[in-house]
């Protein structure tokens, strides 16, 4: 009987994931649709907005290169979007193993997915993504070589940079999370610091043109991000510590 109500609560579970994904993916589809209007204003910024200083002439090298530029923008536009729901339904999926203090704790961190999102995207485009452009457009100039750019690459080149920095902006609000989950704590996250900081130097490095100071002013940002994730999973941890103690004392009595 115990074996065919576990089986039952799997199945539920699975009905639950798959409901959750077809929800998603039709509300994905209607905004995608939606990016494909706004697409147009948001190429015109990002190929003529001066964020480095170099004036670049694009060109299209296929006959889909226009189609794929509206596609990969709208894409872009409609994630972004759709991050707060997406966490959300995740959130929701896992919310009935959570406790009700724990529910609305969490809950609360989803608009912040939103605002770290686009805080990371902003960094990259208007700090990381310049400093790439100048660095291999003067390595370009002094190797005497005609720097004629397709846009496919070019969009391409500019994705690669911001969306690694947008997704790790969001480093806070997945450690929040965790924490809540009691899969991460504060003691973990320090043991993991020197690991961490040598994954953060690699894609520093990775993502920036092969120069100290570029390197450098993305490590910053992320050794910081990464500190305060350790901060704030230690005043989480630290209330569920509390919680336990005060719960366990009430259990004793």
């Amino acid at each position: 009987m115990t074996e065919k109500k576990d089986e039952l609560t799997v199945v539920d579970h699975l009905v639950e994931l798959r409901r959750r994904l077809f929800v998603t993916i039709i509300l994905f589809a209607i905004v995608l649709v939606g990016g494909f209007f706004v697409a147009k204003p948001v190429y015109q910024y990002l190929t003529t907005h001066d964020t480095n200083h170099i004036v670049l002439q694009l060109n299209a090298f296929s006959f889909w290169d226009g189609v794929n530029v509206y596609m990969k923008i709208a894409l872009i536009v409609a994630f972004g979007i759709m991050l707060p729901f997406i966490m959300y339904q995740l959130w929701a999926f896992v919310s009935p193993g959570l406790k009700p203090k724990e529910r609305r704790a969490t809950l609360k961190y989803i608009p912040f997915v939103f605002i770290c999102f686009i805080a990371g995207a902003a960094f990259g485009y208007y700090v990381v993504f310049p400093l790439a452009m100048t660095f291999t457009s003067s390595l370009n100039k002094q190797l005497g070589l005609v720097e004629t750019y397709g846009i496919a690459d070019y969009l391409k080149f500019m994705t690669n940079i911001i969306l690694p920095i947008a997704l790790l902006f969001e480093l806070p609000v997945v450690v929040l999370f965790l924490t809540h989950l009691r899969l991460l704590n504060p003691k973990r996250l320090k043991k993991m610091r020197r690991v961490a900081y040598f994954a953060l130097v690699v894609l520093s490095v990775m993502i920036t043109p092969p120069d100290f100071f570029s390197a450098f002013l993305v490590l910053i940002p992320m050794i910081l991000l990464y500190e305060f994730s350790v901060m704030l999973s230690a005043r989480i941890h630290t209330k569920q510590v509390a919680s336990d103690a005060e719960r366990k004392a009430k259990y004793e009595e």
